[in-house]
């Protein structure tokens, strides 16, 4: 490893050769040994997953620990975790990867459309999927084909999928968003016959047309159908939308959710007058925020509040949603921290007990905005002390 780094360092530290004809030359040789060195990282992401190792240094996942560790982004992440958890599986996609005769972006598509295939299909699935790359598809060409690879694997052995799929339970139902850029989410998925038969007999009813008039389509009809449920005629609905005054009177300043995602003004508008407008006061006013020692659990406005200043855990690196984390007591209530929204933050439930079970392997610090920052620490390390801010001892709950 150590010559591994060495010769990366030398060749990051050389100008590119002024040739582009070389450099075209040297791009796809250097592509070739960095897939090689892919599939090493898959072969040692997998020991790390598998013996849960993560979960001694503080990480809640292996995903987790890639993101925060590595600097990766959540998509890469997600792969390389997909690759390892599959290479097991994928006996000539790893051999091939590692002799350098396989890309890095077809091995991640074929794992990936493998995921969710019983073993006895993943083999067949795998020499369809490589010769469709040995016939020159495109990755995107493969990934489009895999995300049907079960019909093609009942259509080329002559088995009926879908009493296979009935067979396999509610083990065969998913969903899988993405965010988009804009803050909307797209959204794909599968339903098996019990939770399709739920889908319809709720939705069903509620996805026609509302009248004469109604010219949505129906994945319009069904996607505001999906919403009204989830929102239960907003009774249920819990949304944080921060913006300025201006905006909620005709302004164009855009709002945003408490993840940081974009709300256009008009929309922030909206949502307003369905759900009504609460105030977030951050100090002493008309929403008691400061209760000191007297009260041993936040209170629902200070957790609004709380909401809006994380958007996910404390934790550095730790993506688990804001609304989702539990309020913990900086200090540890025991030790006197009172129940002040300057001695609060959101951790998820993980991360709350780690917190007190290893007070040695966090470091807390506090932004200039307010937020309260925890770091973590390899173990057998201590973490430097923090001005003022004993460490609480593992008896004391958050």
């Amino acid at each position: 490893m150590e010559v591994l780094s060495a010769v990366a360092a030398e060749l990051a530290a050389r100008e590119a050769p002024e040739s582009a004809a070389a450099c075209l030359e040297l791009t796809e040789t250097l592509g070739r040994a960095v897939d090689r060195q892919e599939a090493v990282l898959a072969g040692f992401i997998a020991v790390v997953d598998a013996g849960r190792e993560v979960q001694r240094w503080g990480y809640p996942s292996t995903q987790s620990w890639l993101r925060n560790r590595l600097g990766m982004r959540d998509t890469r992440a997600r792969e390389r975790l997909t690759l390892a958890r599959q290479r097991h599986r994928l006996h000539q996609v790893a051999g091939r990867l590692g002799a350098g005769d396989l890309s890095f972006g077809y091995a991640t598509t074929i794992a990936g459309a493998v995921a969710r295939l019983a073993d006895e299909d993943c083999a067949a699935a795998e020499q369809i999927l490589l010769g469709m790359v040995d016939q020159d598809f495109s990755a995107g060409k493969v990934a489009s084909f895999g995300r049907r690879i079960g019909d093609v694997i009942a259509e080329r052995d002559g088995t009926d999928q879908a009493t296979d799929d009935a067979k396999r339970g509610y083990e065969r139902s998913w969903i899988d968003s993405t965010r988009g850029l804009d803050g909307g989410r797209y959204i794909r998925g599968w339903l098996n016959a019990e939770d399709a038969a739920l889908w319809d007999g709720t939705l069903g009813p509620l996805a026609k047309p509302a009248g004469a008039d109604d010219r949505r389509d129906l994945p319009e009809r069904t996607a505001a159908a999906l919403t009204g449920v989830l929102a239960d005629g907003h009774r249920a609905t819990k949304v944080t939308v921060i913006c300025d005054l201006d905006t909620l009177t005709g302004g164009q300043a855009p709002a945003r959710l408490t993840d940081g995602a974009p709300i256009p003004p008009e929309q922030a508008r909206r949502i307003a007058l369905n759900a009504g407008v609460s105030p977030l006061l951050l100090g002493r006013g008309n929403v008691p925020l400061y209760l000191g020692k007297k009260v041993r659990f936040a209170t629902g406005p200070q957790r609004q509040v709380l909401e809006t200043l994380y958007p996910t855990c404390a934790v550095r690196g730790c993506e688990v949603p804001g609304i989702l984390c539990e309020v913990d007591h900086v200090d540890g209530w025991a030790l006197g921290s009172s129940t002040d929204i300057d001695q609060l933050a959101l951790t998820c439930g993980w991360h709350n007990r780690f917190k007190h079970t290893h007070p040695d392997r966090l470091k807390i610090s506090k932004g200039r905005d307010g937020r309260y920052i925890y770091r973590l620490h390899p173990p057998g390390t201590q973490s430097p002390a923090t001005a003022g801010r004993p460490p609480p001892s593992c008896s004391q709950a958050a």
